[in-house]
């Protein structure tokens, strides 16, 4: 059977492989056996793999932070799930076509649902929803505004904030990024630029956001913010920049205003599991519904696996890029 291997931090599409490994043998009593059926390929991914993330695996290392997959067998003591089910991985080795994890380690999800849709549930709309929740007591009608706002993070708050009442001021990079991000479910959307307080504020009118997300980091944070209310608080998660984040003394000490950093990875590793179930218990219906709902652009075979990281890595992509370990299913 096919796996990723990294054995070398670099260009992703260049220090990744696919070999072959020995299928997994018979689960333990309280492990099952997953079959892959899609995993995303996300920024967060491609960090790692260049060795720029936050914390480095050690090598060789088998990558894949996120998937949905089906049980094909369980142990003996395993009662959360039964062979046939679907469900979304915990694991962060998703990139194989099949393996033996902790039944602790995945969540059953809707069988009714999108696969391409539920591979891309772990992160992108936890992190939306996290970082919409988490921070600010938003009330209807309420305004919160986000860069990088055509990326899934970016999709998946838009969809969150139009299904809660919420209105979102989303911030691009450019204007054909506008009328789809609109046809989404943005209220607004603008092209960022040193005059970006302004046109917010003539959006939001009196009632300037009190939450800002930040996935990019350097002066973006500085302009992010300019668009707050005093007490606002911009919480960022990602540095697209490559730049720290930058708020000036008249932000932080005049205005009151407060930054703060988001980490997915450390929010779940503290969550009970029950709360954590209703996280995605949650979320998995608004994928059935099609409240959720991300652009994929391609899909591709991990023997394909160079072709697709560097598909990935490019910019101006239209949806994101997902790997099907055993071919497109549903």
């Amino acid at each position: 059977m096919l796996a990723i291997e990294l054995t070398a931090f670099g260009t992703p599409h260049e220090v990744c492989r696919c070999i072959e490994i020995d299928a997994p043998g018979e689960p333990g009593p309280d492990e099952v056996t997953i079959e892959s059926l899609a995993c995303p390929i996300n920024p967060a991914e491609i960090l790692l793999l260049a060795g720029l993330y936050a914390s480095k695996p050690p090598l060789p290392y088998r990558p894949g932070i996120e998937g949905v997959a089906r049980v094909t067998a369980i142990g003996a003591e395993v009662k959360s799930v039964k062979v046939g089910d679907k469900v979304m991985s915990l694991s962060r080795n998703n990139w194989q076509q099949s393996f033996n994890l902790p039944a602790t380690d995945v969540i059953a999800v809707p069988e009714q649902a999108d696969t391409l849709q539920l591979a891309m549930l772990k992160v992108n709309p936890a992190t939306a929803w996290l970082m919409l929740t988490q921070y600010a007591d938003l009330k209807p009608g309420d305004w919160v505004i986000q860069n990088a706002a055509n990326s899934g993070v970016g999709h998946s708050l838009i969809q969150l904030a139009k299904a809660n009442g919420w209105r979102s001021v989303n911030v691009v990079r450019r204007e054909d990024l506008i009328a789809p991000l609109m046809l989404a479910g943005a209220d607004a959307v603008i092209v960022d630029g040193p005059d970006l307080a302004e046109r917010c504020k003539a959006i939001t009118a009196d009632a300037p956001p009190m939450l800002a997300i930040d996935a990019v980091a350097g002066t973006a944070t500085t302009r992010l913010a300019d668009c707050l209310a005093d007490d606002g608080t911009v919480v960022n998660y990602g540095f697209l920049s490559g730049d720290p984040c930058q708020m000036t003394p008249n932000q932080i000490v005049f205005r009151s205003m407060s930054l703060t950093g988001f980490w997915l990875a450390k929010l779940l590793g503290g969550m009970p599991r029950d709360a954590m179930e209703t996280q995605y218990a949650m979320l998995s219906k608004l994928v059935v519904d099609g409240t959720l709902n991300t652009p994929i652009e391609a899909t591709y075979g991990l023997n394909d696996i160079n072709a697709a990281l560097e598909h990935a890595a490019r910019s101006g992509r239209s949806g994101k890029i997902l790997l099907t370990p055993n071919g497109v299913q549903s």
